[in-house]
């Protein structure tokens, strides 16, 4: 499979280390000679400084004989016109585009069907959005995304001394908690990703990443201890399209909302496109704004302006005035593995949400949906079982998974299955596996092509 990636910012960058460790032929095009020289010095693919928007240069780059086209530079103006060229020199191409501004929203079914027949636009903002949504609805996660169509969800939690689970092991759970025992995936202690088995314990201070089908959430989510609390005032830091966006979402929702923006256009411009949220004109790091609005007695507080280094300073400070519920936006992958050792946890991050929908959509056959965390350290992959698989059609006991791989859950005609040594995968379900990146192409060398991946 060749693959052409126009961009080679943070999104570009982390699509192509993926690929090329899947090795796949890539080819990243960026004019930025800083960017390519970070590129070519780290990863093992062919590199262009130009523009990829530009019709030679595709040609030069092998459009033609390329599987995918992925444009994800910073200007949508830019990928645009990479996917309009692309479309007319090899129609056969397909291609994906990253189109950030919302003026282009109501566009988006016509950009495919129509020149320049985009095959999947993508907008992390909007997944950013959905995710705080589901972050806010569950006060007590750290972490929350769904499969199966929204039917069945998976939940990061930190569990308490005080947690009816601390210190049990997971062979015991059958007898304690019977059928509505919870799927655990994922066990994070001291930074390392745990995959569990029957003789792992949980113990206060873990992370513990678990399966529950939606319905039953509220009702697993007390097994460990926590509770749903409705959300009735939020706080957004930062005006710009996410904040935007977040903030119409609220307003459909009855939930109180008020914006700090520190660009007096910016908050004329959220004036006019917002009926019932409060717009402040300030720093967002403020913290005599803080007090005087009263923000410490928010349900929660996101913080999503463009600049990292002030969303972890606001999310601090907060949590020092007593704000337990923060959430907080993150593109620098490199202040990933610092943020928990800092109390920061319920982290979104616009680039993880780019990387996760376009591989998603580079993998061929029955993958449904390929959704990383841990700032890229795990994935969860839903896919479908096929005829031909060697996950089907004979007991889990006797297949042999990589270390640090595990099947979390079965889903057979809308029934949500548990697996265990005597379960059967039969072809045609959907199965969610869980692997730490070590393990993923280990994984996929078991599972994915025979799965039909590529």
């Amino acid at each position: 499979m060749k693959i052409i990636i126009v961009g080679a910012g943070e999104v570009g960058y982390n699509i192509a280390s993926r690929l090329a460790s899947e090795n796949k032929q890539v080819v990243v095009i960026d004019k930025n000679p800083d960017a390519i020289r970070r590129l070519s010095e780290n990863l093992d693919i062919q590199v262009i400084t130009a523009s990829g928007s530009n019709p030679r240069i595709l040609i030069d780059a092998g459009i033609n004989e390329t599987d995918i086209l992925l444009a994800v530079t910073d200007s949508d103006e830019t990928n645009l016109v990479a996917c309009l060229m692309a479309n007319i020199i090899s129609p056969t191409t397909k291609k994906l585009a990253r189109i950030r501004d919302a003026d282009f929203d109501t566009y988006h079914k016509r950009f495919k069907t129509e020149n320049p027949n985009i095959d999947t636009v993508i907008n992390p903002e909007i997944e950013v959005v959905n995710t705080i949504r589901k972050l806010m609805d569950v006060p007590g996660a750290v972490d929350v995304g769904s499969f199966v169509d929204g039917q069945v969800k998976y939940v990061g939690i930190r569990l308490d001394q005080h947690s009816p689970m601390a210190g049990m092991k997971l062979i015991d759970f059958p007898s304690r908690f019977g059928k509505n025992r919870p799927l655990i995936a994922a066990i994070i202690r001291n930074n390392e990703v745990i995959v569990p088995r029957g003789g792992n314990s949980l113990e206060p201070g873990d992370l513990i990443y678990f399966v529950s089908e939606s319905e039953k959430l509220e009702k697993t989510l007390n097994l460990f201890g926590k509770k749903i609390e409705p959300i009735q005032r939020a706080f957004i830091i930062g005006g710009g399209r996410i904040g935007e966006r977040l903030a119409k979402l609220l307003e459909h929702d009855s939930i109180k909302t008020k914006i700090i923006e520190s660009d007096i256009d910016r908050c004329n411009y959220l004036s006019e496109q917002l009926d019932k949220t409060i717009i402040l004109h300030g720093n967002g790091s403020d913290q005599k704004l803080f007090f005087e609005e009263n923000v410490g007695q928010s349900d929660v507080v996101v913080s999503v302006t463009n600049d990292d280094e002030t969303n972890i300073l606001v999310s601090l400070m907060l949590k020092n005035m007593g704000v337990e519920n923060t959430i907080t936006r993150i593109s620098k992958s490199n202040y990933f593995p610092l943020l928990a050792t800092i109390g920061i946890e319920k982290v979104v991050s616009p680039r993880l949400s780019a990387v996760s929908s376009i591989l998603k959509e580079v993998r061929k056959g029955k993958v449904l949906s390929d959704i990383s965390i841990l700032g890229e350290r795990g994935e969860f992959i839903e896919a479908i079982a096929l005829e031909t698989s060697d996950i089907t059609n004979k007991p889990l006991k006797k297949i042999s998974f990589p270390k640090g791989a595990i099947l979390v859950c079965i889903i057979r005609d809308s029934q949500i299955i548990i697996p265990a040594g005597e379960s059967i995968v039969k072809p045609g379900d959907r199965i969610i596996m869980f692997a730490v990146k070590q393990a993923v192409k280990k994984l996929e060398k078991l599972l994915i092509v025979k799965l039909d991946f590529f």
